[in-house]
């Protein structure tokens, strides 16, 4: 059997950017553990991306609400994107800029967390909602690709991916989704020990 050269390439190069990668497992543990913090006293996340980067948006929030590895109580998080009416209607009504921007206004509280998925880091729809959550008293947390971009410079923290594709960007966002959900598991056990 032939491998071809674009698949071992695509390999290849989510090895390279792992080795990067990895010097910032910090950033996820911290991030899991000042997520812990928030949502058990009653806090939220707000999450959004666009394309591929929503999907892994609803994939946090859904190992929060649910569970990651270990059963635990239910944590409040939302995917923005998720609901379809609200971001058709506010599309419709106010552009698509203000999507996310609109539904943070709404859900967000001072303390709350959105964490903006992008692989280029300069969404308009996530630099609004960026805006709107400092605005609102919220930390704004990035997952990227390489940096500088416009959404490191409108956020609070951010994990940044070097890698030259999306594809490769996305797969490493989902290994910090796991990381960060691992770290908040395990700031819920401890505070509740």
């Amino acid at each position: 059997m032939t491998v071809h050269p674009p698949v071992v390439g695509h390999c290849d190069e989510l090895l390279e950017a792992m080795g990067a990668f990895r010097a910032s497992a910090h950033i996820t543990e911290r991030w899991g553990e000042r997520l812990a913090a928030v949502l058990t006293r009653g806090g939220r996340l707000l999450a959004a991306g666009n394309g591929g980067s929503a999907a892994q948006a609803q994939h946090l929030t859904a190992e929060l609400v649910g569970r990651y590895q270990h059963d635990r109580p239910a944590f409040s998080a939302l995917a923005l994107h998720a609901d379809t009416s609200s971001t058709t209607a506010i599309a419709n009504d106010y552009g698509v800029d203000q999507v996310f921007a609109r539904q943070v206004r709404a859900h967000g509280r001072p303390g709350d967390v959105l964490m903006l998925l992008s692989t280029s880091g300069a969404s308009a729809n996530l630099l609004s909602a960026a805006d709107a959550a400092r605005s609102a008293g919220l930390r704004v947390w990035a997952l990227t690709g390489p940096a500088p971009n416009p959404l490191v410079a409108g956020s609070d923290e951010a994990l940044c991916v070097t890698a030259s594709s999306a594809a490769t960007v996305q797969e490493l966002h989902l290994v910090a989704v796991h990381m960060v959900c691992a770290a908040f598991d395990a700031a819920v056990e401890r505070e509740a020990a």
